[in-house]
């Protein structure tokens, strides 16, 4: 199975969504009912579109964004953020109302919980749609999408994009039940193993289950899946085989943003030409590296320091 990006056509188009992440930090998440004290607050750029443009701009590959943002006092800080990595938001529409918001908490372990207002995404259309990807289509050979716009746009946004010869990926988060059409319009799904676990029924803990569940979503008609296990990598299962990627080791700080500059990272590989192994040998080291700091589109890494973790990861296995 090929993924190469054809002549010229070596862009990504990201559409999803955008929201200003406010975000705190505790040692611990509170109980229900309860307050407590925290240790630190960031106000951000965010949502799993923009973090995936992010992620595939900072990458260095020629990145498209297609999503909604307000016309409120956020709309700058979206627009700045997007374009200080090197996304190109001629698609990115401004509508009248609030911004996106994303309310993060994430405790001393790292681990995080988040409650997402869609607001100006929920004015996403079909019609936004069509005009971007007709727009890009001489330019861009991979598509990639999430589920925090409007549900029965993921059918719409997959179709169109097969029908202009692009790769489709999928990152199905957050996890909600889709239209079985919609599965043969996806060449690539990247659940981590909560995402899969949701959507194939098979319970994913370790590899073994991660590749039962990546056969039930080939089975449903997707080309392949990347299912990833956090700190047990990766596992790529294809038609006519599978393929464990083994974890980077690294200190987490905040897990916010790592399927985010995995998926990004993927997308952005595969539309420089790379095979999926490797892209998915780039996407770990991005998802490693962002675990390392907190937040979310600061925390995404440029290609030179994933590249350096790669290089150095390499260097430590073959000591």
């Amino acid at each position: 199975m090929s993924y190469t990006a054809s002549s010229g056509r070596n862009g990504v188009v990201v559409v999803g969504s955008v929201t200003a992440d406010v975000t705190t930090f505790s040692q611990r998440l509170p109980a229900r009912g309860e307050t407590i004290l925290g240790d630190q607050f960031t106000l951000l750029l965010g949502g799993k579109g923009a973090n995936q443009a992010v992620a595939a701009g900072l990458s260095g590959t020629r990145t498209n964004f297609v999503g909604c943002v307000g016309d409120d006092l956020f709309h700058d800080l979206v627009v700045n953020g997007l374009r200080d990595a090197g996304v190109n938001t001629d698609h990115l529409r401004t509508v009248p109302g609030p911004t996106g918001i994303a309310h993060i908490r994430v405790d001393s372990s790292a681990q995080n919980d988040i409650v997402m207002v869609p607001l100006a995404n929920a004015s996403l259309s079909t019609e936004q749609i069509d005009r971007a990807l007709d727009d890009l289509a001489a330019t861009c050979s991979v598509l990639l999408t999430q589920l925090e716009t409007p549900s029965a746009l993921t059918a719409h946004i997959a179709a169109r994009g097969r029908e202009h010869g692009m790769t489709v990926l999928l990152d199905p988060a957050p996890a909600a039940p889709l239209d079985p059409a919609v599965w043969p319009t996806i060449d690539i799904v990247t659940p981590n193993e909560t995402e899969a676990t949701i959507l194939s029924g098979v319970e994913v803990t370790d590899a073994a289950s991660a590749e039962r569940a990546g056969h039930w979503f080939l089975q449903q008609g997707v080309g392949a899946a990347v299912i990833t296990l956090a700190e047990q990598g990766s596992c790529v299962v294809m038609p006519d085989r599978t393929i464990f990627i083994d974890p980077i080791p690294v200190t987490a700080v905040d897990t916010t943003a790592a399927g985010d500059a995995y998926a990004g990272y993927l997308g952005a590989a595969l539309a420089e030409g790379m095979d999926l192994a490797s892209a998915t040998r780039l996407a770990s080291a991005a998802g490693a590296v962002t675990v390392t700091r907190q937040g979310a589109s600061p925390s995404l890494p440029a290609r030179h320091e994933v590249d350096a973790l790669l290089t150095k990861n390499s260097r430590d296995h073959s000591q």
